[in-house]
Formats: C-alpha cells, structure tokens, sequence
C-alpha cells in the first residue's frame, strides 16, 4: 500500500471576516487553489463582531489545519497570529482589507488574490517577529504598529463608512480633526532604562516599518530583527507644532529637533499620567496609561 493511499491530504483553514467586501468569489478562489496543489476540502470558519478570529483559530487548529489563512485585514491577521504565535502551524494571507499592513510590509502584492493564495499553499515559509502587548493583565500580540495617544485617537475616530467609501484616506480625515489636543505627561522605559520623560502626544512602538499611504514611519525596522522601534511624537506648541513632527519623520529621525524621537530594544514600558486611547494594528483597544510590549523573536511562521 502507498504512502498516499494511507495519508490524508493536507487542508487549509480559511478564516474569513465576512464584513470586508470584495468583487471575487472567495469560496471559488480557495476551492479553486486547493484542488490544484492537491489539498483536501478546506475548513471554513468566518469571523463575528464578537470574535474577530482567535475562537476561530483555536477552532482550526483543533480540526488540524496544515495552514491557517487569515482572509481579511490587519485586524484579522492579530487575532489568528494571538492562536498561532510560538506553534508549528503557519499561517497564510489573503489580504482583504483596508490597509494590509503586514501583507505589503512583507512585500506581496496585495492585489493579486491568486498569487496570495498559491504562496499560502505551496510558497515558502519565513519566520517574523511578534510583539506581546500586557495591559491591565490581558495580553494581546501584534505584527505590525501598536500605539499610545493620537495615533490610536485617529483609529478611535475614523468614520466607518467613509473608510468604505475611500479607503486609508479616512485615516487622514480623522487625523486632520485630531491634531489639536493636549500632551500628557509619559515615561518611556526601554529594556529597564528611563530614555524620555516629557509631554507627549503619541508614543508609537513599531514591528514594521510601514503605513498607509506607503509612509515610512520606522525606516529601521525589520519584521525578523527581534527588535522593537518605539517612536516619541511631541510636536512643538503652536499652529505649525505638527510641521517639526513630519519633519522628523520625513527626516528618519537624524535631525536635532526632538520632536519626533526614535529608539530601539527588545521591550518597551510606557507610563502615562492620565487614560490615553490604546490601538494594536488599527484596532483601537480602549484606554489606558500603562503598558508593557515585548518582542517574542521568530514567533510566527507566514508562508506565502
């Protein structure tokens, strides 16, 4: 008897969010893909509002999915990596959603459905970095950006159906509405050392490099470095303060305006004096003044 009349053929378990719309049949083009690299019939689990993709995850995984494929957004892809990070079962994209941050950090495509789904199926593996974020006892990961302050305020604020209608464009409309406020008094500890205690408006701390609109917030990051990028955003008082703020950006940090301040390690604690907003890869996740990120080296494997 062979070794392949005695051996189930591999599946995939499709993690979907029904909520992202796309002008493909994505039941056909999964179905499609595994039929042709010889994989069994794949597990289809969608996401809800109440559980956007670790229930569903754990799911897979105890049906013993060979790959799980996170199709959706950046929100999508945290909540499956959460289930997979520090296994051996890898996890495949489809991107489908606004941004796909960690997709085009990766370098894929993200137009192209079919060359998502044939790496998620026969592609190569790579191993990536995930950041463990601890906030009032609960810990999530994420792949991407995490974020204090205004960034998370903008994803806190941006008005859903016009992010339907434009896209990342909606990020910039919420943005332009926020730019005024108040800082907040924060300490930022990078691997047990005190490195800023200032008023601030946004700490940002960053696995990627990358964001909407192709802007490089973190020219140095890598997705494989084991290394956090943390970035303290104080824009000077005034009108114009913003200016000195995309100006060190623009600038990769390398001018001597403190208005933007980059650092590097393998964790990060940030201390606020009051509640500011909270976000793991656009998903804005609450309020909070304290939190401790880590980097968990080559947690997760991505084929594509």
């Amino acid at each position: 008897m062979t070794e392949s009349s005695t051996t189930s053929p591999r599946r995939a378990a499709i993690i979907v969010n029904p909520s992202k719309p796309v002008d493909f049949d994505v039941n056909a083009l999964v179905a499609k893909h595994c039929a042709e690299n010889g994989w069994g019939e794949p597990i289809w689990l969608e996401t809800t509002k109440e559980d956007p993709g670790v229930g569903q995850a754990k799911e897979a995984l105890a049906k013993g999915a060979d790959i799980v494929i996170a199709a959706g957004g950046d929100g999508t892809v945290r909540c499956v990596a959460e289930v997979l990070a520090g296994g051996d079962t890898p996890m495949g994209l489809l991107p489908m959603g606004t941004g796909n941050l960690l997709a085009r950090n990766l370098g894929m495509d993200v137009t192209d459905f079919d060359g998502a789904m044939a790496g998620a199926l026969a592609g190569t593996e790579r191993k990536i970095d995930v950041v463990r974020a601890r906030r009032d006892n609960k810990e999530q990961v994420f792949l991407v950006m995490a974020g204090v302050g205004y960034d998370a305020t903008i994803m806190a604020d941006t008005n859903s159906d016009l992010k339907d209608k434009v896209g990342w464009l909606a990020y910039v409309d919420a943005g332009i509405r926020n730019l005024p406020g108040k800082p907040v008094k924060a300490s930022v500890v990078i691997d047990g050392k005190t490195v800023s205690q200032r008023g601030v408006r946004s700490v940002m701390v960053g696995n990627c490099g990358k964001v909407q609109g192709n802007l490089e917030i973190f020219p140095d990051a890598k997705v494989d470095d084991g290394l956090l990028d943390i970035a303290v955003l104080a824009p000077h008082h005034g009108k114009l303060g913003w200016l000195s703020v995309l100006a060190g950006i623009i600038g990769k940090g390398k001018t001597k305006d403190t208005a933007v301040e980059y650092f590097q390690g393998k964790s990060v604690e940030i201390l606020l004096e009051s509640d500011e907003d909270y976000q793991l890869d656009g998903d804005h996740e609450g309020e909070g003044k304290h939190v401790l990120m880590t980097v968990d080296p080559g947690a997760l494997t991505i084929r594509m």
